[in-house]
Parts: C-alpha cells; structure tokens; sequence
C-alpha cells in the first residue's frame, strides 16, 4: 500500500496528546505541530488512526503544498497536482478554506480558484464539460499559512468527536474528545474507581468505560474514506477485525457518575445504554457533596458549572468551597477539574499540583490536577 502524509488535527491545547496516541498506534515519523500532528501512513494506517483515536477532530491526508503569492500560482500549482488519482468523475468535492497571515487572504477567492484548478484538471482526465458531483463526497481543503498553501483530503467526513453513542444531551455538552484528553492529562486507569459528580450527558464515564473496555471510540460509526473508489474496503475491514479482536468487553471497572439534576441522569443512562454499558456504569442523582466512596484511593474528575452567569456564580463559588472541603476527608484520591473561573484554586483552598490550558468549544478554560497524596507502604 502507498504510503501518505497524514494530519489529525487537534484542539488548541492538545496536540502533545494527539502525539501520545498517535505513537502508541505505532506510527511513526511523527510530528507535533500548531493544531495538527503530522505521520506517515497507509490505507490501513487511516483507517486505524480514524477507529482509534481518542482526542483527535479529523484525519486528514496531504494532497500537496507549494507556496503560493498570487492567485495565479495558487490556481497553477493546484492544477498541477494528480486529481484524476484522488477523484472520479462524480466525486462531490467541496472546498474549505482558511488563510492566515498571507498576501492572498481572501478565503473566499482561494476557495473558487482551487475549485476551478481541479475542475480543469479533471476535464483533463475526463471528457465531460460538466461535473455533477453526485457521487461520495471528497472534502477538500485549502489552508495557507506565512504564502504556504496546503491542499487537504478529509479523510473522517464528521468530526471525530462525534462517536453515535450521544443520541441525546445537554444544551453545552462537553465533547467527547476533550473528555478522552481530560481522562488521558489525568493519567487515569480502569484498575482505579472514577466519579464524575457533574456528568451531564455522560461523557466523561462513558468515555472512560470505553478506554477500560479498550474498545475504539470509531467503532461504530461511519468515516468519508470508506465510499472513496480507491481507497481499499480492505484496510477499514481488517482495521475493525483488529478493534474486535482488541476489545475486552469483559473487563470489570469501578465507573460512577452523578449529577443534580434528574434529567441529565437520565440523559447519561440513555447515552451509556447507546454505548454499550446499560448497567457497567453506577449512575445517581445526587448532589455533588453528596459524594462517598469506601475505596481509600480513586479519581474525581469533572466539568462543572462555570458561574458565568452572574445570578449563578455565588452559588457556584460555594460549590468550589464545599467540594475543597469534601475532597479534604479523601486525601489519597485525585481531583481533575475543566473550569473557566479564574479563581478557581482560592475558591478550592488549595494550589493545583499542575493546570493546563484547555478549550471548551471556544471557551478558554483552565483543567485543574490535584493529585492525591500517596498511599503508605504495607509493611511485609
């Protein structure tokens, strides 16, 4: 099989992650990058990386880069590339764009121009004056940075995040790949209990259950490659007999969640039950106080309210208050929390052993790690 440079592009924040995944697929020739981390793979290796990866958004493959200072050198350079390799002749191919600091910065022109260059190449290759684009759909990209134009081949269709399990959430649901990086930054492992005290749609538990169980977070669901006429039916099909092969859907785990609110509780059983997990996961309604465990070391991980509203932000400032105080009588468990709130560590009462800087959707957030202390030595 041809081997390709490949991208999955990444939050703002969590591209060491991506890295991290990506290396322990067995990939090699990786390299981390603003947004995106580049490798080398095949038809396989795509297939893998979109069934695998936990906190990617898209795999996306090189179709080529060149500098481009004019519009000329765009629409020349474009035409040059091998389209009659990459599309048939009924190929839907949409153009995206993005472009930052370049002389050619008219998104919307760049789109048009690399549009017209692979419809005159095409005509090239076919002999039709017309493409009806009715066929599978080839998403295409054209992102120039500092004059240097990349052409892209979207090779996922819907963002990675987008797993099928979540037929229903809540109006500002965390994604599900953010959560995959949440419990990745917090070093987390199904021999260790986890509690989501805020677990709104569930993502969280259910993406951990997921990790527990090994099973790929793409397994069922659909990627854009798999209608592409030359990409091989048997790559993906044997990308997921390996998942199959690879899942443990008997691994036991000790997973819980809660949340106030009755509705998200039976929003979070609804989606755990669309996953896979109708009964693994304990799931309560319960205030987030309310918390126990009888195990003497675990996880709290969770995304709480921020307070951004300000009739909700006293309240939410106690909350922070109390839970400090709660996770005082727990001191060998770890606490993850995904905040915006700036104050977030006075409020909690105590310093974060480490903070990283995270995007929710477009909200600047910070995930505070308070690592538990460690268990004392048996003796003997």
């Amino acid at each position: 099989m041809a081997a390709y440079t490949v991208f999955a592009t990444a939050t703002m924040g969590l591209e060491s992650v991506v890295a991290k995944e990506i290396k322990a697929l067995g990939f090699e020739n990786i390299e981390v990058e603003n947004g995106r981390v580049r490798f080398q793979a095949d038809e396989f290796g795509i297939a893998r990386a979109n069934l695998w990866l936990r906190t990617a958004a898209r795999v996306k493959i090189l179709v080529g880069e060149f500098d481009a200072f004019t519009f000329d050198e765009l629409f020349e350079n474009t035409k040059a590339l091998p389209w009659g390799d990459w599309l048939p002749k009924d190929a839907a191919f949409p153009v995206l764009g993005r472009s930052v600091k370049s002389k050619l910065f008219s998104i919307s022109d760049c789109q048009a121009i690399v549009k017209k260059a692979v419809v005159e190449k095409m005509k090239q290759q076919y002999p039709v004056s017309w493409f009806e684009e009715t066929g599978a759909e080839y998403r295409l990209e054209i992102a120039l940075h500092k004059d240097h134009a990349e052409i892209t081949l979207d090779t996922s269709g819907e963002a990675l995040h987008k797993r099928g399990y979540r037929t229903m959430q809540n109006i500002a649901p965390l994604k599900e790949t953010l959560a995959a990086a949440m419990l990745s930054l917090a070093n987390w492992k199904p021999d260790m209990p986890l509690h989501d005290p805020f677990c709104g749609s569930g993502t969280i538990p259910i993406e951990a259950a997921m990790i527990a169980q090994n099973i790929a977070p793409g397994v069922n669901r659909s990627f854009a490659f798999e209608g592409w006429e030359w990409f091989t039916n048997q790559a993906h099909k044997q990308a997921l007999v390996e998942a199959e092969d690879l899942a443990d859907y008997d691994a036991a785990f000790d997973i819980t969640a809660s949340d106030i609110d009755h509705k998200m509780v039976e929003l979070t059983r609804h989606n755990a039950m669309e996953a896979g997990f109708p009964d693994q996961i304990y799931i309560k309604q319960m205030h987030a106080l309310d918390f126990s465990s009888s195990s003497p070391r675990g996880v709290l991980i969770g995304n709480p309210p921020y307070g951004e509203r300000m009739n909700e932000k006293e309240e939410v400032e106690e909350l922070y208050r109390s839970l400090g105080e709660k996770m005082k009588h727990y001191p060998h468990w770890s606490t993850y929390i995904l905040t915006s709130h700036e104050k977030f560590e006075l409020l909690y009462g105590k310093s974060a052993t480490k903070r990283r800087k995270l995007y929710n959707g477009n909200m600047k957030t910070q995930f505070y790690q308070f690592w538990g202390e460690r268990m004392p030595r048996q003796n003997g």
